[in-house]
């Protein structure tokens, strides 16, 4: 895990429902946090404030909550964002134990140089993230898939080629697919009508002996008549 601690003080919240509608018509964020089956935390806090802790803990890496003057450990475990906008309108914390395992979703990246990038293929990524279990202290930022095997049309890599730290087990489906290799469209399309260009050339070259031959015949028997 980074050693970056990460943090925010929220407020209580005394507005529900429809209601919370005026709370970020005023620049605020509601937000729950779920505290080990207890009851709910209902809070707030600046949607400044919380669109950083978002985009800098995610849902991988644990946030230190002070809620009036308690201290908790959670993890971001939703977010929801306007769609056309994409402001963030409300948040979900999952408040955890040091000493207990949890589940989080951890950011897969490609390492080291892709061959079929360099020869013009696209490379598609399926998956960006993969969900894991583990103690809070070994959750990381990232998890590492080695991407130098990806070099023709075809070639993917799965979730079991993920680098995993000690400490982490994946939780996602070895099998699933995270990146495949496939040709561009443009060129799919160039060498289709390549294709069907040389056919059409193989074809009448088949076809021209004989329509020259039938038209010498033609012209012969006419001069005959």
């Amino acid at each position: 895990m980074s050693d970056e601690k990460i943090s925010v003080t929220l407020e209580q919240r005394e507005v529900f429902g429809k209601a919370v509608r005026g709370l970020r018509r005023e620049g605020m964020v509601p937000a729950v946090v779920h505290n080990h089956g207890k009851e709910s935390l209902h809070v707030q806090a600046p949607a400044v404030q919380l669109q950083k802790i978002y985009n800098t803990a995610g849902k991988h890496h644990p946030v230190d909550l002070t809620v009036g003057g308690k201290k908790y450990l959670a993890l971001i475990k939703d977010a929801d964002f306007e769609p056309k906008k994409q402001t963030l309108r409300h948040i979900v914390f999952n408040a955890i134990r040091q000493d207990e395992k949890t589940t989080a979703e951890i950011p897969v990246v490609l390492t080291g140089e892709i061959p079929a990038e360099k020869a013009s293929l696209i490379v598609l990524r399926h998956l960006e993230q993969v969900e894991v279990e583990a103690l809070p202290r070994d959750l990381v930022d990232q998890l590492e898939v080695d991407a130098t095997s990806l070099a023709e049309n075809g070639d993917k890599i799965q979730v079991s080629d993920i680098t995993v730290p000690s400490g982490v087990t994946i939780l996602t489906d070895p099998e699933t697919t995270i990146a495949t290799v496939e040709i561009p469209r443009d060129q799919v399309a160039e060498a289709n009508a390549a294709a069907v260009e040389q056919a059409e050339a193989d074809g009448k070259a088949d076809e021209v002996p004989a329509d020259n031959g039938g038209e010498a015949s033609d012209a012969t028997e006419e001069k005959t008549e």
